[in-house]
């Protein structure tokens, strides 16, 4: 779906744009990926994983922009990709047309302004509209603030996933599985 763009602002004062990812997105985007992957140990992949070509991404995007029921939020904060979030439908059944998951990512520099908070309200608003009636997420245990933001935003925890992740130096992560009713 298309949406935006919306200004809004961060904590620190700053315009932050928040719009659908366009096809013109793709190398930033793919980047992106690699960059956030190298700088946190929450997400799934490892930078070298990253093996998108610029096809591969435009076609994703425009999948994106073509549906009705699913977003990828892109926050551009003085003219640069700060993060994305997206809204993904849990599946493509009707037992499963409630459901929506959803996701966020911030590059590091932009953490702790807000703008997180402000991408999630949004989706999750938008979910609603879409006629969502649950939003549902997975966070690795130990990432504390995700995890608060999740809480204030009204997730809750509904389960455990041991060892969900196991990292390069054979240490594992835990993952706990979150829902929203919207």
């Amino acid at each position: 779906m298309i949406y935006g763009p919306l200004k809004v602002m961060d904590k620190t004062g700053h315009e932050v744009v928040l719009r659908s990812a366009q096809i013109t997105d793709a190398e930033n985007l793919i980047n992106y990926l690699k960059i956030t992957a190298a700088e946190t140990p929450w997400l799934i992949r490892e930078p070298e994983e990253v093996t998108l070509s610029f096809e591969q991404e435009r076609s994703f995007i425009q999948r994106i922009m073509d549906s009705d029921r699913e977003l990828m939020l892109v926050a551009i904060v003085d003219g640069k990709h700060a993060g994305n979030c997206s809204l993904m439908q849990a599946g493509e059944f009707k037992r499963y047309r409630h459901r929506c998951d959803v996701a966020i990512a911030l590059y590091r520099e932009y953490c702790g302004r807000g703008i997180g908070k402000i991408m999630m309200e949004t989706v999750l608003k938008t979910a609603k509209e879409l006629g969502y009636e649950q939003a549902e997420l997975e966070v690795i245990a130990d990432n504390e603030s995700a995890i608060a933001l999740y809480e204030k935003l009204g997730f809750e925890n509904y389960g455990r996933f041991p060892n969900r992740m196991k990292y390069r130096d054979g240490k594992y992560a835990d993952a706990y599985w979150m829902m929203k009713k919207l």
